[in-house]
């Protein structure tokens, strides 16, 4: 049985080795390379290899295929022939999305008050940019306008795994009366830095429950007012009939 074994392991060996001698390679590779959100000076490169070789090669600089053996040369010949076919089509199909990514997005700020574990601080803030593009950004504190530089922890941009970003930064800070917090943001969707005021006079969920309750009371008055409308509109029409 060993024997019958190895010999058959032995011509497997044999039929592997044999079959990867006479294994053939070819694959094609097409590029589009571009700088300028509108593609004016793109640059298409349509590549295929033969075993690790080019032999033949479409450049849009020079506006047809070039071979580069026998083979690649007469095929090249051929295709010149229709050219049409090949040019001006896969780049502009295939690059919609990264031309829409050239164009910078302005980041959604939101300031916040955090709570701390244990700091020097009794007040920590949080201003986090959202949804941004390109990733470069620079996240800044002021106080009374004046840039703060201690007590300030920033996380690096962070990929939302859509193309867009996001950025936190914390600040630690003994809060004084009548002094201006800002949180200033410098991106290149802003013709200038964007100037966030932090407002302490209530935290962010009582505002949010003012706001909604102020919102109820408005839209109270405008139904009863309606109401009371309807309700004369309706009473001056009845005609009153003597007993």
């Amino acid at each position: 049985i060993i024997p019958s074994l190895l010999l058959l392991l032995l011509l497997i060996f044999l039929h592997l080795h044999s079959f990867s001698a006479d294994v053939y390679y070819r694959y094609r590779m097409s590029r589009c390379i571009y700088s300028s959100s509108n593609i004016s000076d793109m640059v298409y490169f349509d590549n295929y290899y033969f075993n690790k070789y080019l032999f033949i090669q479409f450049d849009s600089t020079l506006g047809r295929f070039v071979g580069f053996n026998e083979y690649g040369m007469k095929l090249a010949e051929f295709w010149n022939n229709d050219i049409a076919i090949f040019v001006g089509t896969f780049c502009p199909h295939n690059i919609g999305y990264d031309v829409a990514l050239l164009d910078s997005v302005k980041p959604k700020v939101k300031l916040s008050s955090v709570s701390q574990a244990g700091g020097r601080h009794p007040a920590v803030l949080m201003c986090s940019a959202y949804e941004f593009y390109p990733p470069h950004i620079k996240v800044s504190w002021l106080r009374d306008g004046k840039l703060m530089t201690s007590e300030v922890t920033s996380t690096m941009e962070k990929a939302d795994g859509d193309w867009y970003y996001q950025i936190h930064s914390e600040l630690e800070y003994s809060p004084k009366s009548g002094e201006k917090i800002s949180c200033m943001v410098e991106h290149a969707s802003f013709s200038k830095p964007m100037i966030y005021d932090w407002d302490p006079s209530l935290p962010e969920s009582e505002r949010n429950k003012i706001a909604i309750g102020a919102f109820g009371l408005v839209l109270g008055i405008i139904i009863s007012a309606a109401g009371l409308i309807y309700y004369k509109k309706k009473s001056t029409g009845r005609i009153l009939v003597p007993q």
